[in-house]
C-alpha cells in the first residue's frame, strides 16, 4: 500500500485540528500514553462535569499524521463520555484493527481507517483512548 493511500488529505486535515485542543494545565486529571512500536505519545489533560463525563479536554501529540489523526477523531467526540464509554471504544478498535470486528461505534472513525492495514501505526491510533483511559481509571481508583 502506498504513502498516498495512508496519508489522506482528510487525515492530514484532522491533524491540524489539534490547535484547538490546547492542554489544559489547571486541570487535575491527566493521563498519558506512549506507542512501543513507534515511539509516538500522547498527554492528555481532562475536566469532568458533575457525572464524571468528560466535559472538556486538553492534548499534547507528539505522533505522526496518523496518530495526530486519531487523536483528533478522539477529541472531536470525547465530550459527554464516561470511562466506561470509552473503554468500551478501545476493545472494539482494538478488534477492528486486529481485523476481527466491525469498526467501532466512534463517529468519523472512517478517517483513520487507511491506517487499519499498516500495523506498525496501530499503537498510534489507540493513543488518546489509552491516555483517557489512564486518567479515568485513575480518578475511579483514588475515590
Amino acid at each position: 500500500m502506498s504513502v498516498e493511500k495512508l496519508y489522506t488529505t482528510e487525515m492530514l486535515g484532522a491533524a491540524m485540528e489539534l490547535a484547538i485542543h490546547p492542554r489544559i494545565y489547571t486541570a487535575v486529571i491527566h493521563g498519558s500514553a506512549r506507542s512501543e512500536v513507534c515511539g509516538s505519545s500522547l498527554d492528555l489533560d481532562i475536566e469532568l462535569d458533575p457525572q464524571d463525563h468528560i466535559e472538556r479536554l486538553g492534548l499534547r501529540v507528539r505522533a505522526c499524521a496518523v496518530g495526530q489523526a486519531a487523536a483528533a477523531v478522539f477529541a472531536r467526540h470525547a465530550k459527554g463520555k464516561s470511562g466506561a464509554q470509552i473503554e468500551n471504544s478501545y476493545n472494539a478498535l482494538v478488534a477492528w484493527l486486529s481485523s476481527d470486528g466491525p469498526a467501532p461505534d466512534w463517529p468519523d472513525i472512517g478517517l483513520i481507517e487507511p491506517a487499519r492495514a499498516y500495523q506498525g501505526r496501530h499503537g498510534a491510533i489507540l493513543l488518546p483512548w489509552r491516555a483517557a483511559m489512564a486518567a479515568l481509571f485513575s480518578v475511579a481508583a483514588s475515590g
